[in-house]
């Protein structure tokens, strides 16, 4: 919940010189709803695409406050579900947060689903068996072809704004073993190595670099870095 309309126009505008040379990395931006119309505009003819932070799976409906995915897709092209806030502080559920990717899906949109475990987890060596359960249900109904459209972001609860990271070859490690190798698991053929994974958590210009270099990471889901140009586009030039 960060930026209103003006702060997010002069974050955008810091951002595309430096970043209109640099198309060979995909750069996405998911602002707050409230900017969603003006970063599009201000997006346009640029490598830079727009996201949402999240929807309800409803089309229309008496669901005050709440954004549908046709409202999101006439402005953007991807949205993150099941980021770890939403898990913690709005409850989202794996069946809650399975409901929104098949609604976002419908609605052609992408999904960032977000997946990982909190400390208590991590540190009761339940990672696995959390991560596995999360994608089974956030991935129900979903088809090979649909996988298409969807990104996996692992982004352990811990290391959200603590400014804790996991080590990129520990990262790297649960990605492979538990993420992909479930992946492989619930699609058949290369589905598991095909899918873009990103890492999350406390993704700063210092350590993005070591993220990108591990086989197996494909980019990174920015948090409190992203709110900063220069560091924005020195995450972005590292994954070069």
């Amino acid at each position: 919940m960060n930026k209103t309309v003006e702060e997010s126009t002069i974050l955008i505008k810091d951002l595309l010189p430096e970043l209109r040379g640099l198309e060979s990395v995909r750069s996405i931006i998911c602002p707050p709803f409230t900017s969603l119309a003006k970063a599009a505009e201000l997006v346009k003819g640029s490598p830079i695409q727009i996201g949402a932070q999240d929807l309800y799976w409803q089309d229309q409906g008496a669901f005050t406050g709440e954004i549908s995915p046709v409202m999101v897709s006439e402005l953007a092209e991807f949205v993150i579900l099941g980021h770890s806030e939403r898990r913690a502080y709005f409850h989202d559920t794996d069946e809650t947060i399975n409901q929104k990717i098949l609604a976002a899906i419908r609605a052609e949109l992408k999904p960032i689903f977000c997946v990982g475990e909190t400390l208590e987890e991590n540190e009761a060596g339940r990672t696995g068996e959390v991560v596995a359960r999360q994608i089974r249900g956030g991935l129900n109904g979903v088809d090979l072809e649909q996988m298409d459209q969807i990104m996996i972001a692992y982004e352990p609860v811990w290391a959200i704004g603590t400014g804790k990271a996991a080590t990129a070859e520990g990262a790297n490690q649960i990605i492979k073993k538990y993420i992909r190798a479930i992946l492989s698991e619930l699609f058949p053929g290369d589905t598991g190595e095909r899918v873009p994974i990103l890492y999350g958590g406390s993704v700063k210009p210092e350590n993005a670099r070591e993220y990108f270099q591990q086989p197996d990471i494909d980019g990174a889901l920015v948090g409190g870095a992203s709110l900063n140009a220069e560091d924005f586009i020195a995450i972005t030039k590292a994954a070069v």
